[in-house]
């Protein structure tokens, strides 16, 4: 089985690390991605992605990443349950491997 994801889009948001209470850096990374086809009139529609940032990666980004840089990342993808009512809820987290800045 294969669970992998490839984005390569545009820096929107800093990454700003916070430490959890196992003492590991973790940030989230949020980058806008152009559609693939145009709407009907005409325009590109974008689409935007959260993207978890742990240890190594996450500090690097919050260095290096600046608005609207190009870049390009690796990584996972991990189901979130919970339960809410009675019903089961699904969440998909996009957890970031690799990450290259596209200059």
């Amino acid at each position: 089985m294969l669970n992998q994801f490839t984005l390569v889009g545009r820096v929107k948001e800093i990454p700003v690390i916070k430490t959890t209470s196992q003492g590991n850096t973790v940030a989230s990374l949020v980058v806008e991605c152009d559609r693939s086809f145009r709407n009907s009139d005409g325009t590109l529609q974008k689409d935007v992605f959260n993207i978890t940032l742990w240890k190594g990666i996450a500090q690097t980004c919050a260095d290096c990443c600046k608005l609207n840089d190009p870049i390009a990342i690796k990584g996972r993808m991990q189901d979130i349950v919970y339960q809410k009512d009675e019903h089961y809820y699904h969440n998909v987290e996009l957890i970031a491997e690799k990450v290259s800045f596209i200059n």
